[in-house]
């Protein structure tokens, strides 16, 4: 009997102990759970963050792009277009700004910034719509904006190289406070606005839209020229275009009938094993685009060498009169633009893109959807001013460096006759484009290099 009741009270026992395992077990998966589910939610808000930054980052220096063009503008219709452009820039900083985990009071200074930034530019935009030159006082403003504009752009870009090499996470300025950030960006001292704040309003909101609400749009593709041809036309125009030599193996991805440009697209296999993308289009058979995929692994050619490289290879392929323009370098390969010209005009629209191997010369990639859009013979004798009447029209700080006629695109897809003249104010190189019929400011580009190719912006 008493073996009975001991045998009850362990088994009883045995049961808790089961219980309190399970319980255990229950109790570790849920930790496991929440654990997951809350590093989950940090790394979602650490993206977030991150997107809300390098997006301000973006915005900077449009920023910063935009009040450097307002400096030399010299026309109320251009002007406003630059003015308003940035007033936007400077309000979508401040949406992005607002969005990172930082107190408002820490940043106190950079929001005024950019808040002063949106206002002023939005005033000075007022003025030109109606027809009012910017004063003297009004361009010194803009400068000192300029100067802390290319101040906080450095301090943001240290930032993302300090984020970008796991420096410091959202994450610990949640929990650690904001000082850091703080003392990192917020260097911009209250006093240095002081002379400007009797030019700031208060304003109910934008009435101003633009001077082209709406674009224009043609489907009309000037430089595709010929007739229909089939899929097996296009294989052949492939293997030319490519060289039969250099394909092992040609695999046909169908018609795409729905894109910009009607095409075939090809997938190719070269000898040494790369892969090789290509499309022709359907009507004439012009090649849109190609694409190979390789490692490049050592620069051996100079940027002259590679310029010549892919200007010998257009011309072999029936792309005559291209003239380079810009260029950018990455992991071994150069893509360099290159325009159309016309007698002594460039024209900007015919565009084509070609990618270059700086360690042999192989042409790797092009891209011609700019040449076949706009590619035609334009009447160029349209020009009703002369040279020294278009320099008339230039800021007087801008030191010219070079000048030639160039026909550019505009957004609206139209295309203007201009003198485009090349110079430097304080260091930064610019092209001022003077319409040749009427003499208006149609457009500036700031000239950069990047270490890695001279881009526009």
């Amino acid at each position: 009997m008493n073996k009975l009741v001991e045998w009850k009270e362990r088994l009883k026992k045995g049961h808790m102990l089961s219980i309190i395992v399970v319980l255990l077990i229950v109790v570790a998966i849920l930790g496991m759970i929440l654990y997951k589910k809350q590093r989950e939610y940090r790394q979602a808000s650490e993206n977030s963050y991150n997107m809300a930054f390098f997006e301000l980052v973006d915005y900077v220096q449009n920023v910063e792009t935009y009040l450097a063009k307002s400096l030399i503008s010299t026309t109320p219709e251009h002007g406003a277009e630059t003015l308003t452009n940035l007033w936007r820039e400077a309000n979508l900083a401040q949406s992005y700004l607002s969005m990172l985990p930082v107190e408002s009071q820490e940043l106190e200074n950079t929001e005024k910034f950019l808040n002063q930034v949106s206002d002023y530019s939005y005033s000075l935009s007022r003025k030109n719509i109606y027809n009012e030159s910017l004063t003297e006082e009004d361009l010194a403003n803009l400068e000192e904006l300029h100067s802390y504009s290319t101040e906080l752009e450095n301090t943001l870009n240290q930032l993302s190289e300090d984020l970008n090499s796991g420096r410091f996470e959202w994450g610990e300025l949640t929990k650690k406070g904001t000082v850091a950030f703080a003392q990192q960006v917020d260097n911009i001292s209250k006093e240095s606005f002081s002379n400007l704040e009797e030019n700031f309003h208060e304003y109910s909101g934008l009435i101003y839209d633009g001077a082209y609400s709406e674009h224009m749009t043609s489907t009309e593709k000037k430089g595709l020229t010929g007739e229909d041809i089939d899929e097996n036309t296009a294989k052949g125009l492939v293997e030319e275009f490519v060289g039969k030599d250099k394909i092992k193996e040609i695999s046909s991805l169908g018609l795409s009938e729905n894109a910009t440009i009607p095409s075939y697209t090809f997938s190719i296999t070269g000898n040494n094993d790369e892969n090789i993308n290509i499309s022709i289009s359907q009507k004439g058979g012009h090649v849109i685009y190609m694409n190979t995929n390789r490692e490049v692994n050592a620069e051996i050619l100079s940027q002259e060498e590679a310029t010549q490289k892919g200007k010998e290879f257009l011309e072999n392929r029936g792309f005559s009169n291209m003239q380079e323009t810009y260029y950018i370098t990455q992991e071994g390969i150069t893509t360099i633009n290159y325009a159309y010209k016309q007698g002594d005009v460039i024209a900007y629209p015919d565009l084509i893109k070609v990618k270059v191997a700086l360690d042999n010369g192989e042409i790797l990639g092009i891209e011609t959807t700019g040449y076949l859009n706009n590619h035609t013979e334009r009447d160029i004798n349209n020009i009703q001013i002369t040279s020294e009447q278009a320099k008339e029209n230039l800021n007087p700080k801008l030191e010219l460096t070079s000048e030639r006629m160039a026909i550019i695109p505009t957004e609206w897809q139209t295309e203007i006759l201009c003198y485009e003249f090349k110079g430097k104010v304080n260091d930064k190189e610019f092209l001022v484009y003077i319409n040749a019929e009427n003499g208006r400011e149609e457009d500036i580009l700031i000239i950069t290099d990047t270490g890695n190719g001279i881009l526009t912006m």
